[in-house]
């Protein structure tokens, strides 16, 4: 028997309705949800009542999802996955530049180049399922960031069987984006939530900050294990909660080994990121699952601005350095 469960929202906030008040006239929040990106997003802004803002964010990250995504045929990934070649946007090499800068610092363990096995795992179909043993391992032969070549905006799989998937980082891009453009219009108070990734510009308009919910990953949604008090930044969390299937009796997560193609068996089902920047956050997260607890830990206390929290399958937490300083005790 299979279930197939995907919880699109990793982090929730829990955020007091705030509003300026005294000489000035009331602003209250204005929000917008939809559904993009395979999961839930909301855009709420607190100092600002242009709706306009809103439906210009959800344009943009419209129009993102629509380059980035694998299995839109109209996407330019899409398209250099299917051609090999493509002469594509700034912003989607800008990306795929990030990827492999990520691909080699880790030495592969965030591989951009692991389309060919998440295609066969597929964890966004109606009845996902293990993939063959024998098509996984020659999937697997194909995945190898160092196929990927840059020449101006010029892409090229050298291997005719790669392909590229941003699903590690393409959300903290897109956040990052729409984080930019709202700040360009002068708003200093507002709240993205792309799934599992959000972002916090600036704080609430009484000055204090954002308090952001962390996925309890042994509870439904909306159940916290920690929450953390914010201004800022971005703050990213990925989980073996987050999307998987189970076959006969056993879990398995979308975030893939790219040593075996078959998901991480490392004793971590959450990393929650505390960052200053949107991509770096998002990628982060991923990075400190695929390297374990200790190592993980060791890589976050090295970057400047960036703190962690761990969750193992026993419920056992670990934090960076300074993590514990944004907890809301």
């Amino acid at each position: 028997m299979k279930k197939n469960k995907f919880t699109a929202i990793l982090l929730s906030l829990s955020l007091l309705t705030a509003s300026f008040t005294g000489c000035q006239k009331e602003t209250k929040p204005i929000s917008k949800s939809g559904v993009l990106l395979n999961t839930s997003i909301t855009v709420t802004i607190y100092d600002s009542n242009d709706t306009k803002l809103l439906d210009e964010a959800f344009e943009m990250i419209n129009k993102y999802d629509s380059m980035f995504s694998r299995t839109n045929k109209d996407s330019e990934i899409y398209k250099l996955n299917e051609s090999g070649k493509a002469t594509l946007s700034d912003d989607t090499v800008e990306v795929i530049k990030l990827g492999l800068q990520y691909s080699e610092s880790t030495k592969g363990a965030l591989d951009i180049s692991v389309e060919p096995i998440t295609a066969l795992w597929n964890f966004t179909s109606e009845n996902p399922k293990v993939p063959d043993n024998e098509k996984l391992q020659a999937a697997l032969s194909h995945v190898n960031y160092k196929n990927i070549t840059i020449n101006g905006n010029e892409v090229t799989l050298n291997d005719t069987e790669g392909g590229i998937d941003l699903g590690a980082i393409a959300k903290g891009y897109i956040g990052g984006k729409v984080e930019s453009f709202l700040r360009s219009k002068g708003v200093k108070s507002a709240v993205l939530s792309l799934g599992g990734n959000i972002v916090c510009i600036g704080s609430k308009p009484d000055g204090k900050p954002f308090t952001v919910g962390l996925q309890d990953p042994f509870e439904d949604r909306n159940v916290y294990s920690e929450k953390v008090s914010v201004s800022n930044k971005s703050v990213v969390t990925s989980g073996t909660y987050e999307r998987y299937f189970e076959e006969n009796g056993k879990k398995y997560h979308h975030i893939l080994d790219t040593k075996t193609g078959y998901p991480y068996e490392n004793g971590i089902v959450a990393v929650s990121i505390i960052c200053d920047d949107a991509i770096i956050s998002d990628a982060l997260s991923t990075v400190v699952f695929t390297l374990g607890i200790q190592e993980g830990i060791n890589y976050i206390n090295e970057v400047d601005n960036a703190e962690c929290m761990i969750i193992e399958n026993n419920g056992t937490r670990h934090y960076s350095n300074n993590f514990e300083k944004y907890l809301v005790k």
